[in-house]
């Protein structure tokens, strides 16, 4: 296959990958048909199957691609010169993305159909594990270098850590009015209070 059809067909099942994103965090995964993704993409009824041959297929690729972007992104933070400045970035970040109705409305509907669907919910549990294994390497080499004060374990902090952060898409999700982005400050005071036992 030349190298400008391998270069076509990606962009193609990216385009559906996206477009379903946008139909699953808008109408939910249930009430989403495969029509729907193409027309979002720009394309014919029926192209999704020649690059997935179900709905389902889709979902499991968006969790993937969550996975895959999460476990680079703390792969690039875990060598940061700055671990406790990389982890208030990354929060920092991560308030943006709640703000994001496309990415906070998909993350909270693969968290929903997690409950009700194995193959998701193992995605799910992994890409989890991913992240809060990040965030306790960074909370450990922070701890290392001097810049923490607290008695938690990088496992028990990073749970916490977590746990902030899936409040916050709760709270997006339950209140059209909480800003994640206004309110970035208030939750790097709230971590650096649990971490360092100060203000920043």
């Amino acid at each position: 296959m030349r190298t400008v059809d391998v270069a076509a067909r990606a962009a193609k099942r990216t385009a559906l990958m996206d477009a379903a994103a946008r139909c699953f965090a808008e109408r939910g995964y249930s009430a989403t048909r495969t029509a729907d993704i193409c027309s979002g993409a720009g394309m014919s009824s029926g192209n999704l199957f020649h690059y997935f041959p179900t709905k389902h297929d889709v979902l499991l690729a968006l969790v993937e691609r969550d996975g895959e972007q999460t476990s680079e992104a703390m792969t690039d933070l875990a060598q940061a010169g700055d671990p406790l400045a990389a982890l208030l970035s990354l929060l920092d970040e991560i308030c943006g993305l709640a703000g994001d109705p496309v990415y906070s409305g998909l993350a909270l509907e693969i968290s929903a159909v997690a409950h009700r669907d194995e193959e998701v919910a193992a995605r799910f549990k992994a890409n989890d594990l991913t992240f809060r294994c990040g965030l306790a390497t960074l909370v450990e080499r922070a701890g290392d270098a001097g810049q923490l004060s607290t008695d938690l374990t990088p496992e028990h902090a990073a749970t916490w850590l977590a746990a902030l952060v899936d409040g916050m898409f709760a709270r997006v999700a339950a209140d059209p009015d909480f800003d994640p982005s206004a309110q970035a400050p208030i939750l790097r005071r709230i971590v650096t209070q649990l971490l360092v036992g100060g203000t920043e």
